[in-house]
This record gives C-alpha cells, structure tokens and sequence, in this order.
C-alpha cells in the first residue's frame, strides 16, 4: 500500500502568501495616457501570461518542495494464528523395514512418514514450519518457513540413511530446540518422531530438556513401529519434562491419527514483520522548479518584460 504525504507540511502555508501577495502586492506602475488603450493591454496580457505562469509554477514548486513530498509504501502486517513446529524426523537404517502401512506393506516406513508428515504440514497452513532430519548425526533439512509446498519438495528428496545408520535423538532434540528457539510465536514446539532407542548421541538427554525448558519449547514425542524397539519410557519422560505429550504409533492408520490430534492443538497469534519504504519525491518537485525558472529568465530577457 502507498500513501503520499509531506514531511514539511507548514511549509505549503506559504503557497497561501504566495498567492495572496501576487493579488494583492501588484507594483505600481506609472500612467500614461494612449489611445487605444483597451487594444494595448489585451495584447500586453496575452504577451505576458506565459513568464508570468513561469514564475508563479517556479515559485509554488519550491515552496513544495521544501515541504518535503514522499512516497511511502507500507507491507501489509501478516499475523499468523499458529505454532512454530519443528519436525524431527528419523531417517536412520531401521526406518527401511516395510510392513508399517498394512495397505501397502512393501513401503518402507520412512516413505509412510514422509506422506503422512506432508499431508500434516498441508493441514498446518498458519503454522511456520521447520524440518531436522537425524540418524548418526542431525541436521537442518528445512528452517522455519510458511511455505508448505517447498517444505514437501524438500522431504521428497530426503532417503534413508541420509543422516546415517544410528539413531541420535538426544542431538536431534537439540538441533531442533536451536532451530525454533529463536521464533516469535507464543507456542513452540517439536514433534521427533523415532522407530528406536538412542545409539549415537553425543550429549546427554538432560542437556536437550534443560534448553527446551529455557526457551519454552513443548517436546511432543511419537514412537512407531516394534514397541519392543523403542525406548517408551525415556519418550515419556522427554514429553513430561518439557510439557509436551507422548504418543506411539503401531502402523500407519495410527500414526495418521497422531497427528491428527496434533493437529488440534491450541493455536497461538505469529506477527510478521511490517517493512516501510520511502522514497523522496523533493527532488523531481525541484527539478521542475528550475526549469520553470530557466523558462522564466530566457522568455524576460528575450522579450525585455
């Protein structure tokens, strides 16, 4: 949106004097007596319209110009209703085992996750929305972004083992933390998903749940596959240490309905930025000024008014 204003508006007061002085402040000439007078000042007129329009539009140009005109154009303030979501998703060697998705059990449930995980971010549309991907080490796949079709070609791209073959969830919880520590939103969450135990990890799991509690970072955490594989209890306690909840999932239906309760979570208010830019007109108002002035100057000196 633009708007046009002036910095200076008490300047334009003087157009007013301006144009008071001009009807008022006439110089007086001295009387001559002509015949024909009424023939001769029609003619003088007309001769003199031109420099006098000149120097009426130099001066009032000026005077505006001093007012400072600008040109200010304002970005509409976005306001988000939603949680910053961190998605820490395993990807280590044991997600290639098939079988989690009943209708289609030769899929991996790596491949499951990542659907599920794309119609989840789709649903989350006021929601700003990172990705860290973990196995023997982790990293940022995705910052916080609104933009959920980037974010699932970004996840499209993503494989098993990409991280390694271990499982660091401890480091993937911290990484995580870093990543929407940071965010404006009210809510900030992160949701690890995980088929196993921790087996590569280079901190210890206090370190991740004192900086999540440090910054107000819900951890809500989501086994799946063999419970016997996964460490439920140290999933339990990440969640309740960080106000978060624990979920497990035994296949794909359940884990679709895990994140469809999720999905039903309090909503908090996210405030984009507002970015002004103004751009300073004064010099085009004055430009005209001169060259009205120069027209002035030429046409008095060449007709000798």
């Amino acid at each position: 949106m633009s708007d046009f204003s002036f910095e200076r508006p008490l300047w334009l007061w003087f157009i007013v004097v301006v144009i008071i002085c001009f009807m008022k402040c006439r110089a007086k000439e001295s009387a001559l007596i002509f015949p024909h007078l009424s023939i001769l000042k029609k003619a003088a007129d007309k001769k003199s319209f031109l420099p006098e329009f000149l120097k009426t539009l130099s001066i009032i140009a000026t005077i505006v110009a001093l007012a400072g005109p600008v040109k200010i154009d304002r970005s509409v303030t976005i306001k988000h209703k939603g949680y910053a979501i961190v998605l820490a998703i395993d990807a280590s060697g044991s997600m290639k085992e098939g079988g989690f998705d009943k209708s289609n059990p030769a899929i991996s449930k790596f491949d499951v996750v990542k659907r599920l995980v794309k119609d989840f971010i789709q649903k989350r549309e006021n929601d700003n929305i990172g990705v860290v991907i973990f196995g023997s080490f982790s990293y940022i796949a995705s910052p916080l972004s609104f933009n959920k079709d980037v974010i699932a070609k970004i996840l499209e791209y993503l494989d098993i083992g990409i991280a390694g073959q271990k499982t660091a969830i401890n480091d993937a919880l911290i990484e995580s933390v870093n990543l929407v520590k940071k965010s404006s939103a009210k809510s900030k969450i992160v949701i690890l998903l995980t088929d196993g135990i921790d087996t590569a990890s280079k901190t210890p799991p206090n370190i991740a749940v004192k900086l999540a509690k440090k910054y107000d970072v819900k951890i809500y955490t989501i086994g799946i596959g063999d419970r016997g594989m996964v460490d439920e209890r140290f999933l339990h306690w990440i969640a309740e240490q960080t106000g978060g909840r624990a979920f497990f999932a035994r296949d794909a239906k359940g884990l679709a309905k895990v994140y469809a309760t999720i999905d039903k979570l309090e909503k908090s208010e996210i405030r984009g930025r507002e970015f002004v830019k103004k751009d300073e007109l004064y010099p085009y108002v004055l430009f005209v000024a001169i060259l009205a002035l120069l027209g002035y100057i030429y046409i008095y000196g060449k007709r000798g008014f």
